[in-house]
């Protein structure tokens, strides 16, 4: 039977956050940048940096797993807040960013999942469910058309993979996802 770790302080949690946020943001920028420059960049020491990450792969395989759950967990909240169909829209800006920083960490994330013993890379699983409680939330309201699934929808937003994070990709993003968007209305039961 495997032990539940036990949940962090909140100083501790800061700390791990803060990291990732830094490591995101560095990584994305070099691959190969010293573990060393997250930390100090992080205002962490090196004991609290190898004690949440003892290694590079575990620290890329955290930061694409945490960005995945933050984007699946932004969908609930939108929904909460705006009505379904401008919940998917926003949610697929976040999901773009996501798409972007993922693109940014390509080669972090290759080298990673190509070291021996090191874990595959994590699926999509969240993100997946997210789109899923979107689109069946649009449908039941009406503005969404009705049938699209998942796997639909990340087919039809997959050439957001396709754009250089180094580039002016926001103006591409928002016109590719305003035609998805607009495809999803099309045939909608409200419409």
């Amino acid at each position: 039977m495997q032990e539940k770790k036990a949940p962090l302080r909140s100083d501790a949690q800061r700390n791990r956050e803060r990291i990732l946020e830094v490591a995101l943001a560095e990584l994305t920028l070099c691959a190969e940048v010293p573990l060393s420059t997250i930390a100090k960049k992080a205002g962490v020491g090196q004991g609290t940096f190898y004690r949440n990450f003892p290694s590079r792969e575990a620290l890329v395989l955290e930061i694409y797993r945490y960005e995945m759950q933050q984007v699946a967990e932004t969908a609930a909240r939108l929904l909460s807040t705006r009505a379904p169909d401008r919940a998917l829209r926003e949610w697929m800006d976040r999901l773009a960013q996501f798409a972007m920083a993922k693109a940014g960490l390509a080669d972090a994330i290759r080298q990673a999942t190509s070291a021996p013993g090191t874990p595959a890379k994590p699926g999509h699983g969240a993100v997946s469910s997210a789109a899923e409680l979107l689109l069946r939330a649009g449908e039941e309201a009406g503005t969404i058309r009705p049938g699209v699934t998942a796997d639909d929808f990340l087919l039809a937003i997959a050439g957001l993979w396709q754009m250089d994070p180094r580039g002016d990709w926001q103006p591409r993003a928002a016109r590719l996802l305003d035609l998805v968007m607009d495809g999803l209305r099309a045939g909608a039961t409200g419409r």
